[in-house]
C-alpha cells in the first residue's frame, strides 16, 4: 500500500524576520547546509512515513515546528532540504483565513475553497444548505469574510473543509477558536471521517483531544524529530521533559 504521506530527510530554514529567499544559484546547484547570518532552521533531518487511515498527533512546544510541518504537507511551504510526498489531496484547516478572501461574502468563498479543491458547481450547489447550516451562518450568506467574527470564521473553514472529499484531513489549533458546542460538532464530524478511512494529521495542545483521535504521536522539540511512537508514550515523553 502507498504511503498517504512520506517525508524523508526535511529541512527548512527561515530568516529571524521573514522566509529565507535562495538565489538562482542556489536552486540549481543546491542550497548550502550552512545557515547564513540571521537564518535558523525551523525543522531539520525529520522523516517518517503515514499510512492510509493513520491518525497522527503532532506534539511540541510552540515555536518547536508542528504548524510549518503541517504547511509543508499541505504545499504551502516548499523544503530547504529532503522530500515531502502526499498521495492524495489535503483539506488543511490550518489557519482561520488559510483560503478564504476578505472582501467576498460567505456564499463566494464557499464556492471559490470548495472549486479550488475540485468540487464540480453542481457538487457545491448540492452541499452547500449542509454547509452553511453546519457552520450556524444561515442570515450571512451576503456578509463579507473579513466582517465575520473569528468563531465565525472558523465554524465556515470548518464546514468547508470537512465536506471536501480529500482522503488527508490536516488540522491546527484552529478549533481551539469554536465554543464549546461547536467543537463537539467538529468533533463528532471527525470521528466521522476517520470511521470514513480517512487519513488525520491533528496538531494541538490539548492532550485530551490528542488521545481521542489519535493513534500515534510525532514528537517535535527543537525542529527535530525527538519520538514517533503511540500517542499516549509521546504524551508522557514531553510531558517528562517539560514538568515543573
Amino acid at each position: 500500500m502507498d504511503a498517504a504521506i512520506d517525508v524523508q530527510g526535511l529541512g527548512v530554514r527561515f530568516r529571524r524576520n521573514r522566509r529565507g529567499q535562495r538565489s538562482f544559484k542556489d536552486l540549481f546547484a543546491g542550497a548550502s547546509r550552512r545557515s547564513r547570518p540571521g537564518e535558523f532552521w525551523a525543522l531539520r533531518d525529520v522523516s517518517f512515513t503515514v499510512q492510509p487511515g493513520e491518525s497522527i498527533g503532532v506534539v511540541g512546544r510552540n515555536g518547536q515546528g508542528k504548524s510549518t510541518l503541517l504547511r509543508l504537507v499541505a504545499g504551502v511551504l516548499l523544503p530547504d532540504e529532503g522530500s515531502v510526498s502526499v498521495n492524495g489531496g489535503v483539506a488543511p484547516l490550518i489557519e482561520i483565513t488559510g483560503g478564504f478572501v476578505g472582501d467576498l461574502t460567505v456564499r463566494e468563498n464557499v464556492r471559490l475553497t470548495a472549486g479550488l479543491h475540485g468540487m464540480s458547481k453542481d457538487e457545491v450547489a448540492r452541499r452547500y444548505d449542509d454547509i452553511i447550516a453546519f457552520a450556524e451562518l444561515a442570515g450571512f450568506e451576503e456578509t463579507p469574510y473579513k466582517h465575520l467574527s473569528n468563531g465565525m470564521k472558523v465554524r465556515l473553514a470548518f464546514s468547508v473543509v470537512s465536506q471536501l472529499d480529500e482522503p488527508i484531513l490536516l488540522v491546527d489549533e484552529v478549533l481551539a477558536v469554536g465554543d464549546k458546542a461547536f467543537r463537539e460538532k467538529c468533533y463528532k464530524r471527525i470521528d466521522e471521517l476517520l470511521s470514513d478511512g480517512r487519513t488525520l494529521f491533528f496538531v494541538s495542545h490539548n492532550e485530551r483531544d490528542l488521545r481521542r483521535f489519535c493513534r500515534r504521536g510525532l514528537y517535535l522539540d527543537r525542529g527535530t524529530l525527538a519520538l514517533d511512537a503511540p500517542i499516549n508514550e509521546v504524551l508522557d515523553r514531553y510531558n517528562a521533559d517539560y514538568s515543573v
